[in-house]
């Protein structure tokens, strides 16, 4: 599936570390920073969980929801959570299949070994569910203040 700026993002139902399943259309009448990322409690992951905790204030006065998502099990999320004091929303898609419809789920090569996994890409979605930014291979450094400049933009 390919996803193209301007057009609906696809909805999705994944379980919570709210303990409910959440659906994207769930937010429908806010905005939506749903970032993708590799694996809970590794450096990079948690550097980028950590930068938009920081900042989760000024998103929300973007009226911005901030969703993670990653293939580990809610229990590793939770812990993830409460180690770091992350006060967003993470969701589960251990089958990757949300992964797959946003096309994040790919080949990857890491010591000479290949195998498929999660690239870190960042989704803003507007009010109506439609699809406004995609960051793709996203670098950690500098990438919340892309992000609330697209959304001061917005």
């Amino acid at each position: 599936m390919t996803l193209n700026v301007g057009e609906l993002a696809p909805d999705f139902e994944l379980p919570s570390s709210t303990g409910e399943s959440v659906k994207l259309s769930d937010y429908r009448g806010q905005r939506v920073l749903l970032y993708f990322y590799p694996k809970d409690m590794t450096s990079s992951c948690t550097q980028q969980a950590c930068d938009f905790r920081d900042r989760h204030e000024v998103f929300q006065e973007l009226n911005t929801v901030i969703l993670g998502i990653s293939t580990d099990p809610m229990k590793q999320h939770d812990k993830f959570i409460a180690k770091y004091g992350l006060p967003f929303i993470l969701l589960s898609d251990e089958e990757h299949q949300v992964a797959e419809q946003y096309g994040v789920w790919q080949l990857k090569k890491m010591y000479g070994k290949e195998y498929m996994g999660i690239v870190r890409s960042t989704f803003l979605i507007d009010e109506e569910g439609i699809l406004m930014k995609e960051w793709s291979k996203v670098r950690v450094k500098g990438h919340i203040e892309a992000a609330l400049e697209a959304l001061q933009d917005m």
